[in-house]
């Protein structure tokens, strides 16, 4: 039987760093609001020409160089992201040219929001299990500070830029146990951003019902991850880490609360990073992967909620 595999992930923030001191010079807020009502002290600002698939290639690189492979032996690449550089190409294209990869396979764009490395990691276990592909490059990627509002306080405050990214492969033993992709369209409107290609008539700017989307997510994470476990036979007491999307301290300690986990057992980084979007999860395990909490063999569970509503959860074994 055919598994898939984490090779090796790769982080990358931009170098920008923006303190909720200098937002409170910006918009009617706080460091004490904002530290009590998200966790987040801090986020990183992507400079004036930097773009999502420049972020995606340096977390690229990363993986690619920490997997001891060379690039032309993957065989997919899929990039997650609200923030494409163009209408098109797709930044996945984008990223493939500038890996130096030809030739090699499918390359595309996942659009899920904050649960979109999730859904990308269960399109490209799909293709490993049914031996289509043996490896492949997933990359979360959003320059959410592009289509902030930086006079709204309901927003600007909790986002932040930044790429992930892992290399997946083929294998033997097992990796990912099982992916949950799900959404609802109803939900559409607590958060989105009004405006688009074809439909021009709202601001092309982040808008959130803070109080209805805080519900709305706890109540999904903790569902979620009991439908994961019974979908792969395992029990709570099996998850060696969480690692929750990184939108607000609240939600996941909500969340952790009802499922009876230790917070010492949850992966968190938004208190530096913000509200990354689909890149959040991909730099949070990067990042506890790269300082020792996270080793071989440990059994980690990813969980994300995101604007549509899209919501998503993978299962696996490091």
């Amino acid at each position: 039987m055919k598994y898939s595999r984490i090779l090796a992930t790769g982080g990358y923030l931009p170098r920008r760093i923006m303190t909720n001191a200098e937002l409170e010079k910006m918009v009617n807020t706080s460091d004490q609001w904002i530290r009590e009502r998200t966790g987040i002290r801090s986020r990183h600002i992507a400079a004036e020409g930097e773009s999502t698939c420049d972020m995606a290639e340096q977390a690229a690189r990363r993986a690619i160089r920490d997997a001891g492979i060379e690039s032309g032996s993957i065989d997919m690449i899929v990039v997650a992201t609200s923030t494409p550089d163009l209408i098109y190409p797709s930044t996945a294209c984008l990223l493939q040219k500038r890996l130096g990869i030809r030739n090699n396979g499918a390359a595309f764009d996942i659009q899920a929001v904050c649960s979109g490395f999730i859904y990308a990691l269960g399109v490209i276990d799909k293709f490993i299990r049914t031996a289509s592909v043996k490896r492949a490059l997933v990359v979360g990627a959003d320059a959410n500070s592009k289509i902030l509002d930086w006079t709204d306080r309901a927003t600007c405050v909790l986002f932040g830029d930044g790429a992930g990214a892992a290399v997946v492969e083929s294998g033997t033993a097992p990796g990912i146990y099982t992916t949950q992709l799900c959404a609802d369209g109803y939900y559409s409107d607590l958060l989105q951003v009004p405006c688009g290609v074809s439909r021009k008539e709202g601001e092309p700017f982040v808008r959130m019902r803070g109080s209805e989307v805080f519900k709305f997510a706890v109540n999904a994470m903790s569902g979620l991850v009991d439908e994961t476990l019974s979908a792969a036979g395992m029990q709570r007491s099996d998850i060696d880490w969480l690692v929750p999307h990184q939108a607000n301290e609240r939600i996941i300690s909500a969340t952790v609360r009802k499922l009876g986990l230790p917070m010492e057992r949850v992966i968190l980084t938004l208190a530096e990073h913000g509200n990354t979007s689909a890149a959040s999860i991909p730099l949070a395990l990067d990042v506890a992967v790269r300082d020792g909490r996270i080793r071989r063999g440990d059994v980690l569970m990813l969980e994300a909620v995101g604007g549509g509503f899209t919501w998503a959860s993978a299962l696996l074994r490091y």
